[in-house]
Formats: structure tokens, C-alpha cells, sequence
């Protein structure tokens, strides 16, 4: 299954919303790396294994169940999160581009790519429609959180 949404961080001919800069947005989604408790209901702790310029590898333990990642970046662009097939988990693909269309403007490009059949139904129920609802609302908290820590000031 391939998901792909947007979501729209500013939008000039909305005072109601703050805006935030591109650095802003960036640097919330590098905790998100760095810190995927604050991002990630259930997320018991992360375990950094590696850190590199444009990589970090990681372990992510939800009780019993643990995954690993790979997440590679390239600043103020992309970041893209693979996490590896195990038996709590499928494996799969999400990458989160910026996209300036036009000044002012600011939007999170969220794909995902899994290895779910698009029209997959078990006991009656569209698997992956619900999975992809689930998508967009982990998105959504996640933009909440990145505004959340921009507010208190603890994004540059």
C-alpha cells in the first residue's frame, strides 16, 4: 500500500494559525528522531545504535514489542523513516518531505509505503482504509507536537 497526504504547517490568509519557519519545522522533526517518545504514544524508550551525518539507526521498545529503523535525512528537505520487518511488525516506509509551494507557505508531504495489499478486508473491515485514517492522525499529533514545543520555545 502506498498513503501519501498532506498536511499545511502556514497559510498566510489565516492569522488564527501561527506560522512556523522552515528551521521551526525541521528541528521538531529532528526530535522526533532524536526523541520519538514525545511523538509516539506507547513508545516506552528509544535506543540510539548509530549516529551519523544524514543517519541515525534505532531500536524502538513498545513493551514487548520491539522495531528497528533506519532514519536518514537531508536538512530542511526530507526526512524518511524504514523501519525493518520482525514479528511484531511489517516493515515499511515513511518519508516527510517540506514543501514551500510559495512564500509564506508551508506543508509536510507524508508518504508511506507498506507492504499491506490496498484493498485488503479482514473480518469485514476495509484494513487499509483504517490504517490510513490512523496515518493521517499520527501526522496530524505530530504537527500538534511540533507546535506545541514551538510555542514553549524550544525550537529555534
Amino acid at each position: 500500500m502506498r498513503f501519501e497526504h498532506l498536511i499545511q504547517i502556514n497559510d498566510p490568509s489565516n492569522p488564527l494559525i501561527a506560522s512556523l519557519s522552515v528551521e521551526q519545522t525541521w528541528d521538531g522533526l529532528m526530535r522526533r528522531v532524536t526523541e520519538p517518545e514525545l511523538f509516539l504514544p506507547g513508545l516506552e524508550r528509544c535506543v540510539i545504535l548509530a549516529r551519523l551525518d544524514n543517519r541515525v539507526e534505532r531500536e524502538l521498545h513498545f513493551g514487548q514489542a520491539m522495531i528497528r529503523d533506519a532514519v536518514e535525512f537531508e536538512e530542511h528537505q526530507w526526512v524518511s523513516f524504514t523501519s525493518h520487518p520482525n514479528a511484531h511488525h511489517a516493515g515499511g516506509k515513511l518519508t516527510i518531505k517540506l514543501e514551500t509551494p510559495e512564500a509564506g507557505q508551508l506543508f509536510l508531504r507524508f508518504t508511506y509505503e507498506t507492504g499491506l495489499a490496498e484493498g485488503m478486508v479482514q473480518d469485514g473491515v476495509q484494513v487499509a482504509e483504517y490504517i490510513k485514517s490512523a496515518y493521517r492522525q499520527s501526522d496530524l499529533d505530530t504537527v500538534r507536537t511540533i507546535r506545541l514545543l514551538a510555542s514553549g520555545g524550544s525550537l529555534h
